[in-house]
């Protein structure tokens, strides 16, 4: 699979590297060209560089591994390289005191798919810091970690499945991109419980046989 990278940062330089062991060809852009440069030199596997419309361009697949504040705004310039394109969007707009920075309006995700109709936009890889995805693979007490998806087109989420089965993670169907603000709601707690109360937060859910109370053989 032929995967464009938008952005020259940790996420970028985490997933990128997973999928070109996996055998994908990648090409990643950035405004600076240089970063660009050192970045897919570090990936490796004949890894691509140039700019951000060449590595639009490139992907059959784009990961858009933006800040929050540029996602948009890049997007929208490249619109149209992007066109019937799938386009990754893994970013999390949290702000001071793990508060969304989407205040009440439409997720990141959907700004993006706003900001380029005709894009297939999947809310992927938001909910991990950037060196989980960097473990080979990641596998926590003998369980494959799992990817939950948001998004609206069943081609664009079945690509999407194939690179987390790549990474040797489990898809999940996080249901369609109106959703893809639960994801993001979800990582701003995550972060808030992880960073400032140290909790682990597989302990504040029950096992998925309990998920709607004890079963009647337990009670």
């Amino acid at each position: 699979m032929k995967i464009g990278v938008l952005g020259t940062g940790n996420m970028a330089d985490a997933l990128a590297t997973q999928w070109v062991r996996a055998g994908h060809e990648v090409f990643v852009g950035g405004r600076d060209e240089q970063k660009a440069r050192r970045l897919a030199t570090r990936i490796g596997g004949g890894a691509g560089h140039g700019s951000l419309p060449a590595a639009a361009d490139f992907g059959e697949v784009v990961l858009a591994a933006l800040p929050y504040s540029a996602g948009a705004d890049v997007v929208r310039e490249l619109r149209p390289m992007l066109q019937g394109k799938v386009l990754l969007d893994c970013a999390n707009p949290v702000g001071p005191g793990f508060r969304l920075r989407t205040e009440g309006g439409p997720s990141a995700a959907r700004r993006l798919a706003a900001a380029a109709p005709g894009v297939h936009v999947v809310k992927a890889f938001n909910l991990c810091h950037e060196d989980v995805w960097r473990m080979t693979p990641p596998v926590f007490d003998g369980q494959p970690l799992s990817v939950p998806l948001c998004g609206d087109d069943e081609a664009a989420l079945a690509l999407a499945r194939t690179l987390v089965r790549d990474m040797g993670c489990t898809p999940v169907a996080g249901g369609g991109l109106d959703r893809a603000g639960l994801l993001e709601a979800t990582a701003a707690l995550f972060i808030g419980l992880w960073v400032a109360e140290q909790v682990d937060v597989r302990a504040i859910a029950p096992p998925l046989a309990w998920a709607t109370g004890p079963r009647a053989e337990s009670a």
